[in-house]
């Protein structure tokens, strides 16, 4: 028992210092953004100017004993069990639209409450999909190449997760698992002809979603021009703005926003960003994208790295956690700077939601241990 205690420990020592050390800059950074974002909203409301603090860090450890167990577990074992993942998903997505199991925010049914805790399905269910995907680009790798079958069979699969989360509805969630699918399904190989036909077709549904349905129509239209409505539906996004325009080149200092002051609403979860450039200014948000740029391109490495070793579902995995977190970083920093239309997506590490900070450590830590093992292997 010794002896396996030590080799767990010894293996926790390898962790890959790259992935290390952006992870704690991010983690420290989000911690201190978020923080500073929440405390009016959280004196005001809770009587408590830490409430949000305290809860990011409730969070943060349980995120951290689940990132260990990440880490410690062979990825085979993901491989073997990938079907049963999604399954889980599936049942996931399924609960939160029961009345009295999914708890609703806002119109939107996502959550479900465990204890203390209320996690987020659509979160869990996104690490679900690409472990199938993986096991299943691998698994049917001729078939995906050569025949249509090989190709419309995850394809049916993601629809049915994503129409369960446009029951929600949670059309962001929804975005960046497709996409992060799409990325995968492509990189296993599938003819470009067949890819760039259901490309078009999810363009096309993606398109109706949005002109038959009011408020999203009413989002787009206030993206394309804030300052028309800028006291309805253009409210969030030119108060973001206006964080932004304060910031100028160094901030106005940690703790100042004045944004934060109730008028950027909820400014603590998917609008931190724009509160932390305004108090650290465009230096602040440029060192956040590089240090999201930086994780991002090692995660591709390791994914390289995995697939020069022969581990093609290491690699699949690795591939689809890069383009999950950086197309969610993505889509969270073009709505806070207007370069996409305001939908609610967390920026990971940043945003308060203990769901998206325990799976974005997870996944980083999975990417961690599919490193160690390709490096076992490589004999270094």
């Amino acid at each position: 028992m010794s002896g396996y205690l030590q080799q767990r420990w010894e293996e926790l020592g390898r962790f890959d210092r790259h992935l290390q050390l952006l992870l704690l800059a991010l983690l420290a950074i989000g911690f201190v953004a978020m923080t500073s974002a929440s405390v009016e909203h959280a004196a005001s409301r809770y009587d408590d100017a830490f409430f949000f603090a305290k809860r990011y860090f409730f969070h943060f450890s349980l995120a951290f004993v689940l990132s260990v167990v990440m880490y410690l577990t062979p990825v085979d074992l993901w491989e073997r069990t990938g079907w049963l993942w999604l399954l889980l998903g599936f049942v996931l997505l399924a609960l939160v639209l029961i009345p009295g199991v999914g708890k609703e925010v806002n119109g939107s049914r996502r959550w479900l409450g465990v204890g203390p805790l209320t996690l987020q399905a659509s979160e869990f269910v996104k690490l679900c999909v690409i472990f199938y995907l993986a096991g299943y680009l691998v698994r049917r790798r001729d078939e995906v190449r050569q025949s249509w079958s090989g190709f419309v069979k995850p394809m049916a699969l993601l629809f049915a997760v994503t129409l369960l989360l446009m029951l929600e509805p949670d059309f962001g969630a929804t975005v960046v698992t497709a996409g992060t699918a799409f990325v995968m399904i492509f990189l296993g190989g599938v003819k470009l002809g067949q890819f760039l036909l259901v490309i078009l077709s999810c363009v096309a549904g993606a398109v109706a979603m949005v002109i038959f349905e009011p408020y999203r129509m009413k989002r787009l239209t206030a993206f394309t021009d804030p300052w028309a409505d800028q006291f309805n539906t253009g409210y969030q996004l030119t108060q973001s703005l206006i964080a932004f325009g304060r910031g100028q080149i160094s901030g106005v200092g940690l703790g100042n926003s004045v944004q934060k002051l109730f008028y950027l609403p909820e400014a603590h979860t998917d609008f931190v960003y724009a509160i932390f450039a305004e108090e650290f200014g465009i230096i602040g948000s440029l060192l956040v994208l590089v240090l999201f740029a930086g994780l991002v391109g090692r995660i591709l490495f390791i994914g390289r790295y995995a697939e020069m070793m022969g581990k093609q579902f290491h690699a699949f995995v690795a591939y689809g956690i890069a383009v999950m977190i950086s197309g969610q970083a993505f889509i969270n920093m073009g709505v806070n700077t207007g370069l996409l239309p305001t939908k609610g997506l967390t920026l990971p590490f940043f945003s308060y939601g203990g769901s998206s900070l325990i799976v974005c450590m997870a996944m980083v830590s999975l990417v961690a241990r599919i490193e160690l093992e390709c490096r076992r292997q490589d004999g270094r």
